[in-house]
Order: C-alpha cells, then structure tokens, then sequence
C-alpha cells in the first residue's frame, strides 16, 4: 500500500503534469477537492495537502469562495519575484528593456547543460540592456531552447509591454516557476564596459540564472551583468 506522502505526492506531479500539458490555462479554475479525489483515488485531505504546496509554489492560487485557479503570473508579479536591482536604499524602479540582438545560434556545452539539451542544438541566443532612468545599469544574455518556444521573433521580444517571461507565458503557455542563480564579481572591460557606460574598468556583478517551469524543466538559461555603481542585487533568504 502506498504511503500517505507518497500519495499526496502523486497527486501533486500529476496535476502539474496536467498543468505543463495545458489542461487548464492561466487564470482558470481547476476541478474541485472531491473531483479530483474521485480521479486519484485518494481522500479529499491528501488531495488538499498537495494543492496547498502547489499554492505555496504560486504555481496555483485560491480565491475564497470561488475556487482554486491556475496562477496568471502578471507583469508585477514577474517583477516582483524575478526582477533583483534595486537602489542603494534597497528600493525598485520599473526598468525599460532595450533589444541589441536576436539570433538563431547552436547551444554551447555550458548552455546545452543547463538547458539540458544536446550540444549543438538550437537556442535562441537574445541580448538585452536594461534600462533604469535611461541609464545601463544591467546586459543580459539569454538562451532560449527553440524546441519549446518555436516561431519566437526578434519582433515579438522588441514589442513587448512585459518581461521575456510574460512573452513566454502569453505566446506558449510557459510560467517560470523559480530559478538558481550563482553570484560573482568580474571585472568589465571591452564592450561591457562600453555597453554598461563604464569610464573605466570596474567591478559588475555577474549572475548566472536557469530558470524552470513545471517538472522542473529548464526554459531559461543566462549571464546578466550588473552595475554597481548606483545599484544593488537584493535577494531574499526564507520565506519572504
């Protein structure tokens, strides 16, 4: 007989491989407690247990009195959760993106590890300035896997009212979940430095992000490059 967590679990990845198959869309609701006992076979608590994780995940949301619903993660919520630069008080500013490249390029070792894919396959390889007060403060360079987000334009990311994120969500039905970073310091030089409008050479931050959706999937893989001559990188550590 299956144990209890090994139940709730099961619940769990099989209604997040519904949600990665898009069975319900962002912003829909999902079957109630007892429905979804009745499909698994289990008791309404087990079901409960696995969608409060999933809840907790912000992979679902709960509205009292009207039902569990597929979160829609928002361009604030994006911002919010994904979005580290902050000023020297620790405080945010909306940034502006601005496109320098979009191409079609074969994923180096590094990113076909991270991305978990074969070496050599394609990526979309995007470079990105951001933008605080018409000021540089960060470079992105951002790999995407072609396979999961075919047809992406370079005009759909220049035209764009929200973050790569929201344009994955909106275009293919694709949430990033959560990601990992690794911090370090570099020094700029050549066209960093000239790209971030350094006047001489200077330490940035560099932080290597991949970012997942549901099963843990990898979609996103990066390096961005933080000033830190007006600015900082704010993470949090627990529950926030």
């Amino acid at each position: 007989m299956a144990q209890p967590s090994a139940k709730y679990l099961g619940v769990k990845s099989g209604v997040a491989d519904w949600l990665r198959e898009g069975r319900w869309k962002f912003g829909q609701a999902i079957p109630s407690e007892p429905v979804l006992a009745h499909r698994f076979g289990v008791s309404v608590g087990t079901v409960r247990r696995a969608v409060d994780e999933l809840v907790a995940e912000n992979i679902l949301v709960r509205q009292q009195g009207r039902g569990t619903f597929v979160a829609s993660h928002t361009r604030d919520y994006l911002f919010n959760v994904f979005f580290r630069i902050v000023n020297k008080d620790g405080q945010k500013e909306r940034s502006t993106p601005r496109l320098l490249s979009f191409r079609r390029v074969a994923a180096d070792r590094t990113t076909a590890a991270a991305l978990r894919i074969a070496h050599g396959a394609p990526v979309y390889r995007i470079r990105n300035l951001i933008m605080l007060r018409r000021t540089a403060v960060a470079f992105d360079d951002i790999r995407l896997p072609e396979r999961l987000f075919p047809g992406l334009t370079e005009y759909a990311l220049s035209q764009r009212e929200t973050t790569v994120y929201g344009v994955l969500q909106q275009r293919y039905g694709v949430n990033v979940l959560w990601a990992e970073e690794l911090v370090s310091a570099v020094i700029a030089g050549g066209s960093l430095r000239t790209l971030l409008d350094l006047t001489r050479p200077s330490a940035v931050l560099k932080v290597q992000r991949t970012a997942y959706t549901y099963r843990d999937v990898p979609i996103d893989f990066r390096y961005r490059f933080v000033s830190t001559a007006h600015h900082g990188y704010q993470i949090f550590l627990g529950r926030h």
